[in-house]
């Protein structure tokens, strides 16, 4: 059939008109706060863990000298009166006690020395010494104050309620640097040959324990200047929000520092100064901006030790990197593992 072009042009306008035009497509709407990464805290979810593992440096391996735990010591503290800490070291097998020797300080000990647990230091010790990758050191492990009636914390209850971490680890002052400084050094020279060379002393922990450290060489620098933090408290809980600032305003000091923590570490919509994950972001810019030493690995974890248990012994090879080594090709020695200490008949 034919059509007239006065019937072509009513049929374009009618198919142009308002009335028999298609509907525009739908605007997109903004993606939910959810859906952009802002403003709405997930679910806590233990998931977030179950890839973070331990690897073959930190448990046993066939062939690797094995230290020793001391027994467990206790010293009283002047700095806290009424309470007291246990400590306990570990002593490689190539201690020589003719030898001074560099150490790291574990707190919240009874957990980082858990078999099995999240981080197994002195199993890294053991391999790490072994193959020269870090300088033969002592490993003390040092638990949260405690009153002589109160339990020692445990592997399960860090002591928050039952002990006096709350108040040595939190705030930032320098109460609890003196207690390893002047309460724990002291102890621990009676019995090892320490290095006093402040840059064989480190410190590290996780969650408090870490601020812990961290505040230890902050005000003591002169007697420990390596740190390790994992999911560190840097917040609100006594005050600790404000290292930031306190870093920025001082001068910059000989430290060097490795920062570990999670996306999904306890975090808040409300109140920035009690959000971990960004107020561990906070200090990390604020030590990246005076130029220090300064390594940081961020992960997807919850709060606690299973990525910064995970990469422990990546954290110590950084940390310890700066040992000295020897590039003499016939140097047999240094080619070799560390053999245990062998005294003399």
């Amino acid at each position: 059939m034919k059509i007239s072009s006065a019937c072509f042009r009513i049929a374009l306008a009618l198919a142009f008109s308002p009335a028999f035009a298609q509907p525009a497509a739908p605007t997109p709407a903004p993606a939910p706060p959810a859906a952009r990464g802002k403003g709405t805290r997930p679910p806590v979810n233990p998931k977030m863990d179950a890839l973070y593992k331990l690897g073959p440096d930190s448990i046993p391996m066939e062939g690797v000298p094995q230290g020793k735990f001391s027994e467990p010591r206790i010293i009283p503290s002047q700095v806290f009166p009424g309470t007291q800490h246990t400590y306990i070291v570990y002593v490689p097998a190539q201690y020589d006690p003719a030898q001074p020797t560099a150490l790291m300080i574990f707190n919240d000990g009874q957990a980082m020395m858990a078999e099995p647990g999240s981080v197994q230091g002195h199993r890294v010790l053991d391999t790490l010494i072994y193959r020269r990758e870090i300088p033969v050191m002592l490993g003390v492990f040092i638990n949260p104050g405690r009153r002589p009636d109160q339990p020692e914390p445990t592997p399960r209850d860090w002591g928050d309620q039952t002990t006096n971490r709350g108040p040595e680890y939190n705030p930032p002052t320098d109460a609890y640097a003196r207690v390893i400084v002047e309460e724990l050094m002291p102890a621990l020279k009676k019995d090892y040959n320490l290095s006093p060379d402040p840059e064989l002393h480190g410190i590290m922990g996780s969650s408090s324990g870490a601020i812990a450290a961290f505040s230890t060489a902050w005000f003591r620098p002169n007697d420990f200047r390596k740190v390790i933090s994992i999911t560190g408290s840097y917040t609100d809980i006594r005050g600790g929000h404000i290292f930031p600032e306190l870093v920025a305003a001082a001068e910059k000091k000989p430290l060097r520092i490795f920062l570990q923590d999670g996306r999904n570490d306890n975090r808040s919509t409300t109140n920035p100064n009690r959000d971990w994950f960004f107020q561990n972001v906070r200090l990390m810019r604020a030590l990246a901006a005076k130029g220090y030493e300064l390594n940081y690995a961020w992960g997807i974890n919850n709060h606690g030790q299973k990525q910064g248990g995970a990469i422990f012994p990546e954290m110590m090879r950084w940390l310890w990197r700066d040992q000295p080594v020897s590039t003499d090709p016939n140097d047999m020695v240094e080619r070799s593992f560390r053999a245990p200490f062998v005294p003399n008949p």
